[in-house]
């Protein structure tokens, strides 16, 4: 089961390419760890930004929340 982070990375995938989640075209755990980058957003006491690239688009996550596809804010990961 996803954890808070990469679900709401998949989500924000799949809304900005306009598709339902489970019907992303591409298997995201292809590119990138998905396991690290939970590991990664539970580091609460350092400013970090993890970006990596998907066939025709690049994802940026942020320690302060933001997730961007293609430069374009997409959702915050940490609740308020």
């Amino acid at each position: 089961m996803y954890e808070v982070l990469t679900s709401t990375l998949i989500e924000s995938i799949a809304e900005h390419k306009n598709v339902d989640p489970s019907d992303l075209d591409i298997v995201i755990a292809d590119y990138v760890d998905l396991a690290a980058v939970e590991k990664l957003g539970r580091r609460d006491n350092s400013t970090w930004r993890l970006q990596f690239e998907l066939p025709d688009h690049s994802v940026a996550v942020h320690s302060d929340g933001r997730i961007l596809v293609d430069d374009q804010i997409q959702q915050n990961w940490k609740s308020d």
